[in-house]
Formats: structure tokens, C-alpha cells, sequence
């Protein structure tokens, strides 16, 4: 994901989450143009997506965050794929995993005990071979004991809507717009400067900004062939993300819950690919 600071100039430069400059004015987009590529996206997103899979069933109440973090550690080990936040940020786990009030980006730590009810985020990305891909999903752990559900329904659905209706000439404001009025309607607001990206040969590459808003900033088409990491952040009531004091996780200010779903995707003429369509996120 892509965090934005307050008043940013569409064109001109941005800071990506905690870690990076980018620019709006170059156009650095992973296109696929071979088999062989389509493949290699292919073999990346599988492996983030079994990863995210078999972390949310491993995930169990007494369970450490760390523990989790390191089972999702083994798991792209076994298909030779290296953690992306870690590599390209030294991101100080293997994976990102949020609990309850934290929002994204959360540690993995030993004296983080996951329990009953808890609402859960796992992110996942990764390179294998020259390519990278991201995916995350939120759940409840266990029983719904805080009625967390039909927060993290809601961002599902609102997830499947967005993909459905991206695909070559549409405008990314155009989703963004999508994706707030499904959670108005839904009583929920979205977390505007968390925002889904570009991926393929890099983490993050261009569109550095598919918001969950209408950003009228925001001239860039999706162009069929391109692979963007598509992903909702519907919360209860905040707008906005802060550092909660770490230099990585992030949270809101009012104590809001925050669902966040991701899907890699390559753009087409018609329906999109969903390339990490094996991590269940939708089941």
C-alpha cells in the first residue's frame, strides 16, 4: 500500500508509506507484453496468496504475532520468494500483521498475543524471480465476539465491485469514487491517504495513487496490460492514518476499526486477471 502525506501535489513528489520518495510526473508501470512475463506475475502472486491462505488458517487465539510471522516466513521460503516490506524497506518483519485499532504496516512481535474476536490483517508481498506482488485481507479471529463481521464483509464486497468495474481506459478517480460511495452506503468512511498501487517489478510502482476517494488530482487511466495491487480501507469512522509512534504501524487517532482487502490484478480489455485469486480472501 501507498500512504500520502496531507496536501500533496499531484504532480510532484509524495512519500510512499514510511519509507520512500516517488514521483507523479514519469510513467513506471509494470506492463505485461510476453507469456514469459504473465508467468513470472503468475508464479509471484501465487506465491504471496498461499502465503496469506495458509497464515490465515494457521492463525489460531494465543498465538503470537511473531509466531504467525514466522510461519508466513517459511511458507515463501518453500517457493523461493523473498519478503518485499523487508527487502525493499527493512521492514522489520517478514510480513505485516494489524490487530484491532492498528491499521496497517503492524510489527509482528512475540508480546503480541493474538485472541478471540480479534479483527486481524495480514499483508503479504513478495519477489520471486525479478517479480512482485501484494495481497492482504482482514478477518475475524474465531468467534465474532466484537462484531467486527460486517466490517470486514463490507470491505470484501467493496473490493469485488472495484475490480469488476476496472478495465482498460477507465479512470483510477473513477474507482476510488466507487469504492467511498459503496461505503457510505454501507455506513462506513474510507482511510484517504492509504492508497493501492502499481506492482510487477518493483513494490511500488505507477499508478503510485489508486485512492478509495474520487481524487480530482487524479487524471491516470488503467491501461490494459498493466498490474496494479487493487485494495479497500473501509473504516467505522476515521479518514485518515497516523504513525502510531514505531516509524511503521499505523492507526487512527479516534480509536476507529479499519478492514482492508488486496488484490494484485492485471488490467484487460474486459474483466480484470485476478492473479492472486487463490488466497480465499472473498470465501
Amino acid at each position: 500500500m501507498v500512504k500520502i502525506p496531507p496536501g500533496r501535489n499531484p504532480i510532484g513528489t509524495a512519500k510512499v508509506a514510511n519509507f520512500v520518495y516517488c514521483t507523479y510526473t514519469k510513467r513506471n508501470t509494470m506492463s505485461i507484453t510476453s507469456q514469459a512475463e504473465l508467468q513470472g506475475m503468475q508464479n509471484a502472486s501465487e506465491a504471496v496468496a498461499l502465503t496469506l491462505r495458509q497464515m490465515r488458517e494457521y492463525a489460531k487465539p494465543g498465538m503470537s504475532t511473531a509466531e504467525l510471522d514466522e510461519f508466513g516466513r517459511s511458507v515463501l521460503a518453500g517457493f523461493g520468494a523473498r519478503s518485499a516490506p523487508k527487502l525493499t524497506y527493512g521492514f522489520p518483519g517478514w510480513t505485516c500483521i494489524s490487530v484491532n485499532h492498528e491499521i496497517a504496516h503492524g510489527i509482528p512481535a512475540a508480546k503480541t498475543i493474538l485472541r478471540e474476536g480479534d479483527l486481524v490483517n495480514v499483508d503479504v508481498s513478495a519477489e520471486l524471480e525479478g517479480f512482485w506482488a501484494d495481497n492482504g485481507g482482514s478477518f475475524v479471529l474465531g468467534e465474532d465476539l466484537h462484531k467486527h463481521q460486517q466490517l470486514v464483509d463490507a470491505s470484501k464486497k467493496i473490493l469485488q465491485l472495484a475490480i469488476a468495474n476496472i478495465r482498460n481506459g477507465v479512470k483510477v478517480a473513477e474507482i476510488g469514487g466507487l469504492i467511498e460511495a459503496e461505503a457510505r452506503k454501507r455506513g462506513y468512511k474510507v482511510i484517504k491517504n492509504l492508497t493501492g498501487h502499481g506492482i510487477g517489478r518493483g513494490l511500488h510502482e505507477e499508478p503510485h495513487s489508486i485512492a478509495n476517494y474520487y481524487d480530482k488530482y487524479n487524471k491516470s487511466r488503467f491501461r490494459a496490460n498493466d498490474v496494479v495491487a487493487i485494495e479497500t480501507f473501509i473504516s467505522t469512522k476515521a479518514t485518515w492514518a497516523y504513525d502510531a509512534g514505531d516509524g511503521w504501524t499505523l492507526i487512527a487517532k479516534d480509536g476507529s476499526y479499519v478492514a482492508q482487502h488486496e488484490h494484485t490484478i492485471m488490467v484487460t480489455e474486459e474483466a480484470p486477471v485476478i492473479l492472486t485469486a487463490v488466497n480465499g480472501i472473498w470465501n
